[in-house]
């Protein structure tokens, strides 16, 4: 017995010390340009394409890593939009690399701010858990597949489904891996539908198609997860 709370305090005062340098790292920023935030938050939340593509490309070569660390910062903050800088990524870098890079920023950041929530909330979360029978029923659910469906729909809120998961007793490396497999698809089409559509005129026809085959594709798969809901609920009521 002692020597597990030993293993826990010790986890914990790890997971802190981490917590403290990713803290120390965004605070260094501030010292180094203090306009950065301001920046951000005000690009994020008006969404500024323009403004947002002319402030990336001010950085010349090193753009495409303010990008990134730009979409991280939003993904753990998950209460600002990231459809900006996702499409500002397909119109600067390209579709590829448009892709790739909101793919890999977005999902660094809704670890981060999952291991913010579980480090800081953990302990909160747990007596919750276990004093509540709806949410020990809930938490019995969870799994890498179920954040991987949550995060492969469009435009979803960030931040929910991070407090979602950090109320749960979901393992770290299955909620990366969730992430990592259902950001992708979900990113892939916020970066084409943006840069379709600034570019109406000449992607006129591949954003047609492809809102109609996402329309089609989600539509089954929201279909298929209800009757699988309703067949379920009748075998638990025979």
């Amino acid at each position: 017995m002692r020597r597990r709370n030993w293993y826990e305090r010790g986890e914990r005062r790890f997971r802190l010390i981490l917590l403290g340098i990713l803290i120390l790292m965004l605070a260094a920023i501030h010292f180094i340009d203090p306009s950065f935030y301001p920046t951000i938050y005000h690009l994020s939340k008006d969404g500024d394409l323009h403004g947002t593509i002319h402030y990336l490309k001010g950085f010349g070569i090193y753009a495409a890593f303010v990008s990134f660390f730009i979409d991280v910062i939003i993904n753990i903050v998950g209460f600002l939009p990231s459809i900006f800088i996702s499409t500002a990524n397909g119109l600067i870098f390209g579709l590829f690399w448009g892709v790739i890079i909101s793919w890999l920023a977005e999902t660094v950041g809704v670890i981060l701010s999952f291991y913010v929530m579980r480090t800081l909330f953990r302990g909160m979360a747990m007596n919750l858990i276990n004093k509540s029978k709806t949410l020990s029923k809930l938490d019995s659910y969870e799994s890498w597949q179920a954040i991987a469906a949550a995060r492969a729909i469009p435009y979803m809120p960030n931040g929910l489904i991070t407090a979602i998961a950090a109320l749960s007793s979901m393992k770290f490396k299955d909620y990366a891996f969730g992430c990592l497999l259902g950001k992708l698809p979900s990113t892939a089409l916020e970066v084409v539908l943006g840069h379709d559509v600034v570019n109406l005129e000449e992607h006129s026809m591949r954003l047609t198609i492809i809102i109609i085959l996402v329309t089609v594709i989600y539509g089954f798969i929201w279909w298929k997860t209800k009757k699988q809901r309703k067949s379920g609920q009748n075998e638990n009521n025979q």
